[in-house]
C-alpha cells in the first residue's frame, strides 16, 4: 500500500536515500574491480601513500553520518507524542485482538481473522477480520499495545507502525492517517 502517514512518508524517502548511496557504493566498487581485471599496471607509488589511507578512511566515516542523520531524525519522529485526540488499546491474544476505546465507556471488542472459507471474492486471506477498528482520520491516535499471553506484533504498514505486544508490558504508539481507507 501507498502510504498513508507522514512518518511512513519520511521512511519511504529514507529508503530512497539509502538505496542511493548503496548504488553509488555498488557502483564504485564494480568500476574498481573491472579496471583492477584489465590494467596491467600496478603502481607500487600508491602502496604508501598516506593521502589514498586517508581517503579510505574518511571517506566511509562521511557515508555512515550520511546514513545515521536522516535515520535518527526520524527515529525520534516515531516516538514523538502529541496530545491524543483518542486511545486505542490493542491486547493480543493468541488466535485474535481485543480493542478497547479507552476514552469511551464500555467500547470493546474482540477482532478474530475470518476463515478461508467466508471470504469474498477480493479480501486477502489471513487479513480480513470480523470486527474491524475504526478510526478517525487526521487526528493523533495513540494505541497501547499488550498481550494477555504470548508474544505479538501489531503492525499497519500504510501508517508506519509497528510494535511489539509483550504480556506485562504496555507499549504504546502514535499514528496519524491522512486519508481515509482500509489499512
Amino acid at each position: 500500500q501507498n502510504a498513508t502517514s507522514p512518518i511512513m512518508e519520511e521512511l519511504i524517502a529514507f529508503h530512497d536515500h539509502a538505496l542511493m548511496i548503496i548504488f553509488l557504493i555498488s557502483s564504485l566498487v564494480l568500476y574498481i574491480i573491472s579496471l583492477m581485471l584489465t590494467t596491467k599496471l600496478t603502481h607500487t607509488s600508491t602502496m604508501n601513500a598516506q593521502e589514498i589511507e586517508m581517503i579510505w578512511t574518511i571517506l566511509p566515516a562521511v557515508i555512515l553520518i550520511m546514513i545515521a542523520l536522516p535515520s535518527l531524525r526520524i527515529l525520534y519522529m516515531t516516538d514523538e507524542f502529541n496530545k491524543p485526540y483518542l486511545t486505542l488499546k490493542a491486547i493480543g491474544h493468541q488466535w485474535y485482538w481485543s480493542y478497547e476505546y479507552s476514552d469511551y465507556e464500555d467500547l470493546a471488542f474482540d477482532s478474530y481473522i475470518t476463515p478461508t472459507y467466508f471470504l469474498e471474492p477480493g479480501e486477502f486471506r489471513l487479513l480480513e477480520v470480523d470486527n474491524r477498528t475504526t478510526l478517525p482520520m487526521e487526528a493523533d491516535i495513540r494505541v497501547l499495545i499488550s498481550s494477555q499471553d504470548v508474544l505479538h506484533s501489531w503492525a499497519v504498514p500504510a501508517l508506519g507502525v509497528k510494535t511489539d505486544a509483550i504480556p506485562g508490558r504496555l507499549n504504546q504508539a502514535m499514528l496519524t492517517s491522512t486519508r481515509p481507507g482500509l489499512y
